[in-house]
């Protein structure tokens, strides 16, 4: 796989993931509360490796608005996604992780740029990861 693409392979689609996720799941909140990332690991895989999702509430706002912070998520995981993949390869780790809106909305953040989103996907990506080395 290429180091910074993002293929169908490493995205969560099935149903039964995304139970998963959201019934058995962690929650971490970024330091500035606008994002939010839900994690569940399952150890010694059979097929190691990270498989993410990209959620916006449809209260947040609109469907421009709230696609180009899907956008801006995916891009954000895409340029760092190196954080987890090495550490879950290496410890035949399964990692699922939703990424999704906490505080962020329309009203607030009418402009949203990547340099916003940025700090706190790779931050989120940061705790997710010492949670990950502790256990």
């Amino acid at each position: 796989m290429k180091q910074y693409g993002l293929s169908a392979a490493e995205r969560i689609k099935r149903k039964k993931d995304f139970e998963l996720v959201y019934n058995k799941g962690y929650v971490l909140i970024s330091p500035s509360k606008k994002l939010k990332a839900i994690y569940y690991a399952e150890s010694q895989a059979e097929d190691p490796g990270v498989k993410t999702a990209y959620a916006v509430a449809r209260k947040s706002g609109k469907a421009v608005w709230r696609n180009r912070i899907k956008r801006l998520m995916r891009e954000s995981y895409r340029l760092n996604k190196s954080i987890l993949t090495e550490l879950c390869k290496e410890n035949k780790i399964k990692l699922l992780l939703v990424f999704a809106s906490h505080t962020m909305n329309q009203t607030r953040n009418k402009k949203v740029k990547l340099n916003e989103v940025m700090p706190e996907v790779v931050e989120l990506m940061k705790k997710v990861k010492d949670r990950l080395e502790l256990k």
